[in-house]
């Protein structure tokens, strides 16, 4: 054999892909059961094959079955009919609602397809077409494939095709013809029957007996408007009224039309013989009322308006936006004219010059509160992107600590704790630890909320950058005016909130110790000894000049060279410090301390130890809290610790700098136990350092002795230096681990220079949050099973993408995307609903039928009517249609219409209102079976299957075409 021919290679790469793909030989199986194209899974493998230059694409489209005994095979009779054959006659599934187009009209449970791999080409002469079908014919038989191989010829739209199945001594050819219009006497039943019995061209009489499957489709456009629940929402009502600021922490839901569009019903008549149903030019028994079996899928509306799908969207379109905010709102607002500019342009450079202008005039304080005064003073009521009723309402909303603001100043303030109630334990609420946004009661996740809701109604961009701005003013307020912010929990930052929720926490901590700093000074002052009231040089005189050293040692690689001498106090407010910092690190035996000092800083004793030499009762010291940090404060630490390198100097560098908390609490001990040693300090604050062992002494007595371990004992340990370089410095005297004003400063900073689209990356995260649970709440009333686990995804892989910084864009706008999905499946529930009256139904049993009927409406193609016409879903959907007809009735139809119409026209025309609209869509599938030719004695199949079609009917994408025969 020598393949030298583009024909002879193309039929060589047909029979090679059919070797690959073990399509050869005898196929067998068992017979397909009820419905088991519809649940059963399809499966698929291509591959690309050319004829000459032209490329074509083979793919195999198969039932993925159950393995069957392969042994079977040898049993098979030389004449039996192949599979694809006996598929032809069965009937338990003649009309899938989701299937490939040649599944749908052949019920085959396996073919190959062979079509053009561009999307523009096609096969369109009847030469090409004929030489493909050789090639095919002769790769079947070469290789003694059963399985059907077609042909997709004309363009792919029309999904047309051509093919054939070869057999022991059988073939079946597979044939379609194309109608652009129906002739008139085929629209009938009558006619498709006289078609067929000409094709089969049987010469027996009678001819054998024919059965038939019908089905008719009806399609209900007309939905009545008050049918469809949602209503749009009401802006106005938004802010003041009964709803109040409370409509701001809450997301809007459901679609804003109806996302159902159309009402597809299929009447069909499954097992029907020759004889039995008369269907002519002028009478028809097929009525659908009568009809065995009912069917019905609904047809969604192309992306319905969802209004949480709106906010969403809108609110990520924030993400790619470029403009700062001094861009969007014009940088006319914070500038002033003549020579209040110049002060508070030049603040910084007049501090050092001689110009008698008061200190006080060009602190921050003051220049941020001119700054706000100028924002009022330029912009008016019509400038302003938020007007004062709208942005009073979301700041109360978002700070209700400041709702007496205006009666009683800003006493209220005060008593506002920062932190909330104990978080509830449940899964909705840890969804934020998960999603990394913040707590859903938290005043982060509230002001996501407002800003997506500025965003869309109340001055888009503009809009958020006004209520940002006065947001960020309000906090330099509260952190100057030492009032805590509320909806934040205590504590240091929660690493698991997103950065901003963490920032703010931050500010609140610097509020906090600010505060308690300020409180501890003004409470303290006549219980201090005069060298503890003062700040700097101001100390106790018993050492003057161990204290002077305070700071300088340990402390050198301190970013600042000031000292502060005010850190905390030992208050009853600052009480517990010492047992929550108390077990740290270790220490080896260092030089013991004199014991003539005066002890300052103690918390309580001990209890149970005492010190080793003097025996004096051991004192827990009040120790300095460690200095909270944000996760980009932590990742600036370490990048800046990674530098410093392995060399000795950089190991000795970055532990002095890990050890700044462990070298305050030493000297906050030595202070509180005057005369101790580094063991008495290592037996409070590591006691797994301190190993003590039973020994028997030289009177034989059992005594218990104590050492340092092993690693406190190696030479230049860092612990040691530490002991000796610390100082016997109360915590209220030391530099602060924790410099709040400057870190405060800081966070004010970083918020103020936020740009819109860094505000909504910073808050997307407590926005999807927020969507995730109002879908979860409006999922739990309709209580729809595919949703759930469609919920379930989105929290699985919005825990994915949000975890890590900087997530794609892509990734983010499929998340979203499967938010609105569910948004539209749950409102296509709720519209279906009403429509079918399950509310109102007061049947119990009815009822359940109904939701029941209406969810599996919402997750399968196609849904069965359980009694038909006669049952309850059944009879709702028949009042459907008979209210349709009487809204859209037509004219009696003038007498030439009524010669040549339809059946269905003349009657009609008669008078007849009918209950039904014409059938927008009929399907006819036509079998029988004829004795073979000699020497066979089996009978062969033959099948037809007619498809007629308006325009407008699209069947789950399977045709497309107005009518075709095969």
């Amino acid at each position: 054999f020598n393949a030298f021919s583009p024909l002879n290679r193309f039929i060589s790469k047909i029979e090679e892909v059919l070797n690959d793909w073990k399509l050869i030989g005898i196929s067998s199986g068992k017979p397909l059961e009820k419905g088991v194209h519809t649940t059963g899974a399809w499966e698929e493998k291509s591959d690309e094959i050319s004829f000459a230059d032209f490329r074509f694409s083979i793919t195999h489209h198969y039932l993925v079955q159950e393995p069957t005994d392969k042994d079977g095979k040898e049993e098979l009779v030389e004449d039996a009919l192949p599979l694809p054959m006996q598929d032809l006659l069965c009937m338990n599934n003649d009309f899938p609602p989701r299937a490939h187009c040649l599944v749908r009209w052949y019920g085959l449970r396996e073919f190959v397809v062979i079509a053009p791999a561009a999307n523009n080409d096609a096969v369109l002469s009847e030469s090409k077409c004929n030489l493909l079908l050789s090639s095919v014919s002769i790769a079947l038989g070469n290789t003694g494939c059963q399985v059907p191989l077609f042909v997709q010829i004309h363009h792919k739209w029309r999904r047309m095709y051509v093919g054939e199945c070869q057999g022991p001594g059988v073939r079946t050819d597979f044939e379609m013809v194309h109608l652009r219009k129906v002739p008139n006497q085929y629209i009938h039943l009558s006619g498709l029957l006289d078609v067929f019995k000409s094709k089969i061209g049987c010469p027996l009489t009678p001819l054998p007996p024919v059965s038939m499957a019908i089905r008719l489709t009806y399609v209900l456009q007309d939905w009545q408007q008050y049918f469809w629940p949602q209503q749009p929402p009401d802006i106005d009502a938004l802010v003041g009224g009964e709803v109040g600021g409370l409509e701001f922490g809450k997301l809007p839901f459901g679609a804003c039309e109806d996302p159902i569009s159309e009402l597809h019903l299929a009447t069909t008549w499954p097992h029907l013989t020759e004889g039995i149903i008369v269907e002519n030019d002028v009478y028809s028994d097929l009525d659908p009322t009568q009809a065995p079996q009912w069917s019905v899928r609904v047809r969604k509306a192309d992306n319905p308006q969802c209004l949480l799908g709106d906010f969403l969207t809108e609110f990520f379109k924030l993400c790619r936006r470029k403009e700062s905010t001094d861009e969007i709102l014009g940088r006319s607002a914070f500038e002033e004219e003549g020579k209040e500019v110049a002060d508070i342009s030049h603040a910084l450079s007049k501090l050092t010059e001689p110009a008698p202008v008061p200190i006080h005039k060009l602190s921050v304080t003051n220049m941020v509160h001119s700054a706000k005064k100028k924002i009022r003073k330029h912009r008016g009521v019509d400038e302003s992107p938020l007007n004062n009723e709208v942005l009073n309402t979301i700041l109360l909303f978002l700070f209700p600590d400041a709702a007496d603001k205006l009666i009683d100043g800003f006493e209220s303030r005060t008593s506002t704790p920062a932190g909330n109630n104990p978080p509830p334990e449940n899964e909705d609420y840890n969804l934020f630890s998960q999603f990394k946004s913040a707590p859903s009661d938290s005043l982060t996740y509230k002001l996501a909320l407002c800003l997506c809701m500025i965003n869309f109604y109340h001055g888009g961009v503009k809009g958020v950058a006004h209520l940002w701005q006065e947001f960020v003013l309000e906090m330099r307020y509260r952190w100057e005016n030492n009032y805590l912010i509320p909806g934040l929990a205590n504590g240091p930052p929660d690493l698991r909130c997103c950065l901003l929720h963490q920032k703010l926490q931050m500010l609140n901590c610097c509020i906090e110790r600010k505060k308690a700093r300020d409180e501890g000074k003004r409470g303290s002052v006549s219980d201090r000894s005069p060298g503890d009231a003062g700040k700097g040089a101001e100390h106790s005189g018993d050492n003057p000049d161990k204290e002077k050293e305070v700071g300088k040692s340990w402390e050198s690689w301190s970013d600042s060279e000031e000292e502060f001498f005010e850190c905390l106090s030992d208050t009853e407010d600052l009480k517990g410090n010492g047992q929550e910092n108390g077990k740290k690190g270790g220490a080896k035996e260092g030089n013991k301390e004199p014991v003539n000092l005066k002890p300052e800083g103690r918390l309580h004793p001990h209890g149970k130890l005492t010190l080793l030499h003097p025996g004096e009762p051991l004192y827990i010291p009040i120790t300095q809290e460690p200095a909270p940090m944000t996760e980009d404060l932590l990742e600036e630490q370490s990048e800046v610790l990674a530098k410093l390198g392995t060399s000795a100097e950089g190991a000795h560098l970055r532990a002095r700098m890990q050890s700044a908390c462990l070298l305050s609490d030493m000297e906050s001990f030595k202070a509180a136990n005057p005369g101790c040693c580094l063991e008495d300090f290592v037996r409070w604050y590591s006691p797994r350092d301190y190993i003590e062992e039973e020994v028997v002494d030289e009177k034989g007595n059992i005594v218990i002795k104590g050492e340092l371990s092993a690693r406190m004992k190696i030479p230049s340990n860092m612990w040691v230096e530490a002991w000796e370089t610390a100082k016997p410095v109360p915590a209220r005297r030391q530099k602060r681990l924790f410099d709040d004003t400057r870190e405060a400063e800081k966070v004010l900073h970083y918020l103020a220079v936020q740009k819109p689209a860094d505000l909504a990356r910073h808050l997307l995260p407590c926005i999807i949050h927020a969507a995730v649970l109002k879908v979860k709440e409006e999922e739990a009333l309709e209580d729809i099973s595919s949703v759930k686990k469609i919920i379930k995804q989105i929290i699985s892989h919005a825990s994915k993408v949000l975890r890590f910084p900087n997530p794609e864009d892509k990734k983010l706008e499929e998340i979203i995307a499967q938010i609105m999905s569910v948004e539209a499946i749950i409102a296509r529930a709720r519209s279906l609903k009403a429509k079918f009256g399950v509310e109102k139904c007061e049947n119990e049993g009815e009822k359940e039928d109904l939701q029941r009927f209406v969810n599996c409406l919402v997750d399968q193609p196609e849904v069965s009517v359980i009694g038909a016409g006669r049952g309850p879903a059944g009879s709702i959907i028949h009042k459907l249609f008979v209210n349709a007809q009487r809204v859209s009735a037509v004219p009696p139809l003038d007498e030439e219409l009524r010669r040549s119409g339809s059946a269905e026209e003349r009657r009609l025309s008669a008078g007849a209102v009918s209950d039904f609209p014409p059938p927008t869509g009929r399907e006819v599938i036509l079998r029988t079976t004829v004795p073979r030719p000699a020497p066979y004695s089996k009978p062969l199949p033959q099948r037809m299957y007619s498809v007629l079609t308006k325009e407008d009917f699209r069947l789950a994408g399977a045709f497309s075409a107005d009518t075709t025969f095969f």
